[in-house]
């Protein structure tokens, strides 16, 4: 998803009575001291009866009917969807279903509702802006992989593995992990050093050959800023043949963690 594209769509969106658009920002972070009882179920209930007392006494029959309408599609959402909430879930829709964009984020949102003539953007502005399109770059050796996140979820993982017999760079969508065997006991080790000795001879040639593509994907994926992950010469060979900057260098092993956790350890929350 593109979320400046969604952001810039929703702020065109003005209705007139008796059209409106609800917007929800809804707390479910079971980590939450305030949510070890699934308080949220109590805060979206009230959220939407407060509306639709306010309707009951203040609206028109129309403007009643199309909250109605969309306090359907709400509770429908939420019950298909319950079960894979993460932190938060952000909503905006109209009864005509005009404006429909429903969301679960890795990110924590104050619970707010609001019936208004235009989504109220602010939470999710703010979540992109401290969360935007972002790229996590880990080296290990002869494999690289890339992580494309947004708004502290995972989107998309790349690994790209250098074959030692053709030079050449494979590259496999999704996770990946290496399969190859280097023997067992003093074999492995012999095998293990010999491998170091060679990767440590042709580093910078084999990472100078992969740096275009890492280029090529980063504009691809459109990434706002990245973080290069690994070791600390690994990282000084890569970003020297790359045209990117990444915005920060981090000298750990996390290439064969799981993506989430990576987000975690290395994107600021």
């Amino acid at each position: 998803m593109d979320m400046n594209k969604e952001i810039k769509k929703l702020e065109q969106i003005h209705l007139e009575k008796p059209q409106r658009v609800f917007t929800m920002y809804l707390n479910t972070d079971p980590s939450d001291p305030d949510q070890q009882g699934g308080e949220w179920k109590i805060h979206l209930k009230n959220g939407l009866n407060n509306f639709e007392t306010y309707l009951q006494e203040e609206g028109d029959s129309d403007e009643k009917r199309n909250f109605w309408s969309v306090k359907e599609k709400v509770q429908n959402f939420v019950e298909e969807n319950e079960q894979h909430f993460a932190k938060s879930v952000v909503l905006f829709a109209t009864a005509d279903e005009t404006v429909w964009f429903a969301e679960r984020f890795q990110m924590p949102v104050r619970s707010e509702f609001y019936w208004e003539e235009s989504p109220v953007l602010d939470q999710l502005k703010d979540m992109h802006q401290s969360f935007p399109k972002t790229g996590i770059i880990l080296t290990q050796k002869n494999q690289i992989k890339l992580i494309d996140a947004e708004l502290g979820s995972l989107n998309d993982t790349q690994v790209l593995e250098l074959d030692l017999d053709t030079e050449d760079w494979r590259q496999h969508q999704g996770p990946h992990s290496a399969d190859a065997s280097m023997g067992s006991g003093g074999a492995k080790s012999s095998k293990q050093d010999k491998f170091k000795e060679r990767f440590e001879a042709n580093r910078y040639r084999w990472y100078k050959s992969i740096a275009p593509k890492i280029d090529k994907l980063a504009k691809e994926y459109g990434w706002e800023r990245f973080y290069l992950v690994g070791d600390k010469e690994e990282l000084k060979d890569l970003q020297e043949n790359m045209n990117k900057q990444a915005d920060e260098f981090i000298n750990k092993n996390l290439l064969d963690h799981e993506e989430m956790h990576v987000i975690e350890e290395v994107v600021p929350s």
